[in-house]
């Protein structure tokens, strides 16, 4: 734990925690604008596709702050860091009808590792 402290406290440290927070209050207002956003419309599928895409990093920069707050026994800090962490996880899943650029690309990015990995090259058994 000494060394999420020194890190957390290098200038390093410090300047990637403070460009993942503003990441966080991006993704964050990306949702708010989702949410007031007419339905169908444009802005609301921009807003959707800049949320989703940047739940998932927010989440995982979240978890790092807690950790750090954690470290440093900053328990309100703690408890701050968690709220945000489960609103953002909360509203990733609350709305999953929303269009956004994201939607059945599952199934697209699963074709084409299934094609990139068979490649064509079967492995022949050798000939005695």
């Amino acid at each position: 734990m000494e060394s999420v402290a020194m890190f957390a406290g290098s200038i390093t440290g410090l300047v990637l925690l403070t460009l993942g927070q503003t990441m966080v209050v991006v993704c964050v207002c990306f949702d708010m604008v989702r949410a007031l956003s007419v339905p169908r419309s444009h802005r609301r599928y921009v807003a959707s596709t800049v949320f989703r895409s940047l739940a998932v990093p927010s989440i995982l920069v979240m978890g790092v702050s807690v950790l750090v707050d954690a470290v440093y026994w900053s328990w309100l800090d703690v408890a701050m860091g968690v709220f945000v962490m489960t609103m953002i996880i909360f509203r990733l899943h609350h709305d999953k009808d929303e269009d956004n650029w994201w939607k059945g690309k599952g199934k697209k990015i699963a074709r084409w590792a299934r094609n990139q990995l068979s490649s064509g090259r079967s492995l022949a058994p050798a000939a005695a």
